[in-house]
Formats: structure tokens, sequence, C-alpha cells
């Protein structure tokens, strides 16, 4: 019980230290709004890209390649997203509130939070199954926040434009050139591939204090009970219905582990930049975003021990 303990402490405390010095450097404004925004957008064009390239070059790409948990995985997200959708209607009035409330319940911060969770546990050298699962988790996300939040404010759902914005998306990008870079056996000499994977790995530290530096924690009296909704059904409700499954249908693991990193991970940050681009309520996504995300390193910890204890991983 000791060593499980530890094992679930390990997976959370680091990741959250980061975010605890993002933290920080609001509080002492070491860095200006304008300079974080800089600093996200080169972390997610740059960062990321290499990541993905250099996490995929550098593996065996039949042992990451996991058709089930890919199948699970993006079945779930779309199960989720319709159910919730159905359920917010018939709890929720305000359009600009539904989309807001089925984005937060569907739409995970996997990315962020997925691969160091991941990492913690099993180390650097087993993470290449969940970050292969950002391709297949990250169009879904896109594709199905654009038709929810489109739905609500009553507008035309595009899906020819939204897959080309996808496949423009960095991190996708990444992906495709280091998949074909390794099926086509491209050869991509030491002295280039050393400072990618420097820059590959420097990329969750970096992203997870920009993540504890962007947090903004807004009024919650207008959409309590909204908020409370979205906060037990992302932590709470829904990886307790997938994760169950999940065990009950076999997955164990490294497999099992990125699940939890896609259902049990706090509201995507990404889904507050949508909302106020798109006509939801931008005040109560963002606190979604803020509340998951500081209450989940209590309930991703919880889930990790439990599951740990019983020897699911």
């Amino acid at each position: 019980m000791e060593s499980n303990f530890i094992v679930a402490v390990g997976a959370v405390i680091p990741m959250f230290c980061l975010m605890f010095i993002g933290a920080m450097v609001k509080k002492y404004k070491l860095l200006s709004e304008e300079e974080l925004n800089h600093m996200n957008r080169m972390v997610f064009k740059v960062f990321f890209s290499c990541m993905m390239f250099y996490s995929i070059y550098t593996t065996e790409l039949a042992t990451v390649f996991r058709p089930q948990l890919m199948l699970y995985g993006g079945f779930g997200v779309v199960a989720v997203c319709f159910i919730s959708m159905f359920l917010v209607c018939r709890m929720e009035k305000e359009d600009k509130r539904r989309g807001v409330m089925t984005q937060a319940l569907f739409r995970s911060n996997f990315v962020l939070m997925g691969v160091p969770i991941a990492a913690n546990i099993f180390g650097d050298s087993e993470i290449a199954v969940t970050t292969m699962m950002i391709a297949v988790i990250v169009p879904i996300y896109n594709i199905l926040g654009v038709f929810v939040l489109e739905t609500f404010r009553g507008g035309r759902f595009a899906l020819w434009p939204i897959l080309l914005g996808v496949l423009k998306n960095p991190m996708i990008l990444g992906a495709i050139v280091g998949a074909l870079f390794l099926i086509l056996g491209i050869h991509v000499p030491k002295p280039v591939l050393k400072p990618i994977g420097q820059v590959a790995a420097a990329t969750t530290p970096i992203a997870l204090i920009i993540l504890g530096a962007s947090f903004r924690l807004g009024s919650t009296q207008e959409h309590r009970s909204q908020l409370i909704g979205c906060v037990l059904g992302r932590l709470l409700i829904i990886p307790g219905i997938l994760l169950s499954l999940a065990v009950a249908l076999g997955f164990r693991g490294v497999e099992f582990v990125t699940l939890i990193s896609i259902f049990a991970t706090p509201c995507a940050v990404a889904s507050f930049a949508m909302a106020q681009q798109m006509g939801g309520d931008a005040d109560l996504a963002g606190n979604c975003v803020v509340f998951t995300s500081a209450l989940s390193c209590v309930t991703i910890f919880g889930w990790i021990l439990l599951f740990k204890t019983l020897g699911i991983f």
C-alpha cells in the first residue's frame, strides 16, 4: 500500500509543482500577459511539434500502435460529448452555457497533463503510447468543440475547413512527419536529432509553467450550480464510468494510464479560448478550467492510487 501511495504522489506532485512555479511567475509579474501569450504560441507551434516528431521517430511503431486503445479512447470521447450534450440540454436553458458545459465535460487537458502523468509513472522511455494517442484525440476534440459551440450559437458547422485546420495543427504535423520519416526510413543525423530531443524534453515543464501562469479566477455567483456540475462530471463521474469500463475490457499498464490521462484530467485550457471566440459564456468556461485544474491534484491522485492498489498498472 505504501509503494502504491508513493507511485500516486510521484505521478501528481511534479506536475503541480511546475504549475505552482507558473503561479509564482504570475504573482510576481515576471512575465506580462503579452509575453505569456507569445510563449504559449511558441510552445504550441514549436515545442509540441518537436515533441510529437521526436517521440514517434525514436520509437518502434509496432510497439506503440494500439488499435483497441485508439478505438476506445476515440469512441469514449465522442460518446461523452453526445451524452453530455443531451443531459446539459435537459438541465440548462441558456445556449451560451450549454456549449461551454458540454465542452467542459468531454474535452480534457490531455495534451498538457497526459504525457506528464505517464512519464512520472513509467519514465520517459514508455510515453510513446500516450504521445501517439494525442494524434487521435486532439483532432476529435477540435472537431467536436467547434460542432458543439456552433450548434448552440446557431452557426453553421463546416467540416472541411475544420479538418484542414486540424491538419495544420503543429502537433498533428509533427506526428505525421515523424511517422513518415520512421516508415520511409529517412535518417535524421544525430547532431540534428539531439537538439530536437532537447526541445521535446523541455516541452512539458515549460507548458505546465505557462499553464500555471495563465489561470484567472472569475466570479462564480451567476453560474455556481453549473460550475459544480461540470467539476463533478469532469473529475469524478466521467472517469468513474469510463475507467471502470476500461478495466472490464482488459486495459492494463501504460494503456490504462493513458486512459486516465484522457478521461480524468481537468478541462482543457483551449476550451476557454474557444468559448471566448465563439460566443459562449467565457466566465463559466474560465472557471471550469481553473477549478477542475485545482481540484484535479486530489482526484487524479485518488484515481491513480485506487487503480494502482487494484493492480491495474
